[in-house]
């Protein structure tokens, strides 16, 4: 690539107006992000709150609209601002290593000519008459001299020097415009289209943006990002940069700041809804199974949290890796005393189902939770790849521990960022491990020291959680809570059985014998539902027989967060476990 760059040209160059136009970009994001916020927060919450109607709808739908809009407009002068804010901290890099350069050249008394060249004076001795050898110009080709010249050809001292030089001075110039030009590209694709709506098209651009002005701000602001850190190292980190710099990594990097354990709630919110339409925008037109799958998944949720709903969502983490990630709190959990997080099990992905139907279950514990504590919060946490049957191959992931252990290392630290983050202390903190979920969590407590401020586990519908004690769970005895209907097979599951029944579904297969053997021992350990295990048994409806009238039925699998049907004691138990009032529950025998 040629330039017509020149080293004068990058030795003047006032990277102070970069970054102060950088600055203006960065108020113009920053008031897009205050309209969009009056928006969400104050007008269409009081709109719904008042108004009833066709006219009050349609108002929901353009404020909706006007909103996203701004959205946008926060997101592209966001990355405009780092773009120009990341192309002022790379030139500034090769100002620096231009004007060492040059100073070099100054104090041996050298001179740089206009193309970079360097003449030097005589110096040294001949090697003949001991006169000084004369001088003379070095230039470079761009690349630095290899091989030190040798002093029967080029004894002059000085002549290395000012090749050196030459290299130096050439090599920052060329580093500089092939900046200019990366950057210069970046910012032409940066514009908006025409018009006042902002459709799903123009968000794939977004996402496409994002990509660009990433990659090319890698050492400017992702390479400072405290990946390998632990959650309380990351939320010193945050607390520590200045509102410019977050800003910045929140426009550019919303994906890792919105999923990065320690963070406030609050700040992986707003980063998590920005991920959210760019996520959008990138699977937009994907006809592939999971691409459709997965958007699926993310516009109910977006639907939701446009909604409005009650307790407030907050939207912890969000991404289409694996089998997709989805973290939604009801209720802020940094200023809840009691936070409560569900881990769901078996078939459980990033798709509408989930959307629907996790959520709905994470948010009627959030109600039935507030009522007794209104310093509550519940957390569906999908931070992992559950099984899927019948998937293939993937349908003996179920029987296997990888998932599990791979989905408890994060969830211990999800639950070590939401000690760390909170507002309290020492929050009351409460795992929900539902089906292969309870594994998970069972996975999570074996890591380290353990959960991190977790105080109280709920396993439900648990196939084992992989140790036969309760006391092993980290949290003592008296805090470990299970919901077993007697209908619910899974809860049954012998692991002796694991030879003939694997082949069809391990603990989730369709054979009606599946019972706990003599040891009390189901797929992943010994029951936690049992006596010897030592867990608290509290009540459950149970729930429909495995084959009845209409067939096979997993309900009784399914039904224990189902407070207004068939299972209310076992709803109403876990809420009184997560708001810390588990003396109150109603307890059954153990097995």
């Amino acid at each position: 690539m040629k330039s017509a760059l020149t080293w004068a040209q990058l030795r003047d160059l006032k990277c102070a107006e970069l970054e102060g136009a950088a600055d203006g970009w960065g108020r113009s994001s920053n008031r897009a992000d205050a309209a969009r916020d009056r928006i969400e927060q104050h007008l269409l919450t009081g709109l719904r709150d008042t108004q009833e109607g066709e006219a009050a709808r349609a108002a929901v739908a353009r404020l909706r609209q006007l909103g996203r809009n701004f959205q946008y407009v926060y997101t592209e002068c966001g990355l405009l601002r780092t773009t120009l804010n990341s192309l002022a901290h790379e030139m500034k890099i090769q100002q620096r290593a231009l004007s060492e350069a040059l100073d070099d050249a100054a104090a041996l008394k050298f001179t740089v000519h206009a193309d970079g060249s360097v003449t030097y004076p005589a110096a040294g001795e001949g090697l003949i008459d001991g006169a000084p050898l004369q001088g003379g110009t070095a230039s470079s080709n761009g690349a630095p001299a290899l091989v030190q010249p040798s002093g029967l050809v080029a004894p002059n001292p000085n002549t290395a020097k000012a090749q050196d030089i030459a290299d130096r001075v050439t090599g920052a110039v060329r580093s500089a415009a092939e900046i200019d030009w990366r950057y210069a590209g970046i910012l032409r694709r940066l514009k908006a289209e025409e018009g006042l709506k902002v459709p799903d098209s123009t968000w794939k651009d977004a996402a496409g943006d994002a990509s660009a002005v990433r990659d090319a701000a890698g050492s400017y602001l992702k390479d400072a990002i405290p990946h390998d850190a632990t959650p309380a190292q990351r939320r010193d980190w945050w607390a520590g940069l200045t509102q410019e710099q977050r800003e910045e990594y929140l426009a550019v990097y919303p994906d890792q700041v919105g999923n990065l354990d320690g963070i406030p709630a609050l700040v992986r919110d707003a980063a998590n809804r920005d991920n959210l339409q760019l996520l959008i925008g990138k699977l937009e037109g994907r006809d592939d199974d999971r691409s459709v799958t997965h958007l699926a998944g993310l516009r109910e949720i977006e639907r939701q949290l446009g909604a409005g709903t009650q307790p407030p969502m907050f939207l912890l983490g969000i991404g289409d890796e694996g089998n997709g990630r989805a973290i939604v709190s009801f209720g802020n959990p940094d200023t809840a005393k009691n936070v409560a997080a569900y881990v769901p099990g078996l078939n459980t992905a990033l798709d509408e189902g989930f959307a629907k139907n996790d959520l709905k279950r994470a948010r009627d514990t959030a109600i039935a939770t507030r009522e007794i504590d209104q310093s509550s919060a519940t957390i569906a946490w999908l931070g992992y790849d559950a099984p899927q049957f019948p998937d293939g191959l993937d349908s003996l992931s179920v029987m296997e521990n990888e998932r599990a252990e791979a989905g408890g290392r994060s969830f211990n630290s999800f639950v070590g960022g939401l000690a760390a983050s909170s507002d309290h202390g020492d929050p009351h903190l409460v795992a929900i491990g539902h089906s292969y979920g309870s594994r998970t969590v069972g996975a999570a407590t074996q890591e380290g020291d353990g959960v991190p401020g977790l105080d109280d586990i709920v396993l439900i519908g648990s196939p084992g959680v992989g140790v036969d004690r309760a006391e092993d769970l980290g949290v003592g005895r008296g805090h470990v809570f299970v919901g077993a209907a007697d209908n619910d097979v899974v809860t049954k599951t012998s692991s002796k059985l694991q030879a003939g029944f694997g082949a069809v579904g391990g603990p989730y297969g369709y054979a009606v014998g599946s019972l706990i053997d003599r040891d009390d021992h189901v797929w992943f350990g010994r029951d936690p539902a049992s006596e010897a295990f030592g867990a608290t048994r509290f009540r459950s409806a149970e729930g429909p027989p495995l084959v009845g009238l209409k067939g096979i039925s997993f309900a009784a699998h399914s039904q224990y967060f189902d407070r207004g049907g068939e299972d209310p004691v076992s709803a109403d138990s876990i809420a009184l476990i997560a708001a810390g009032q588990a003396r109150r529950v109603k307890v059954e025998e153990p097995r």
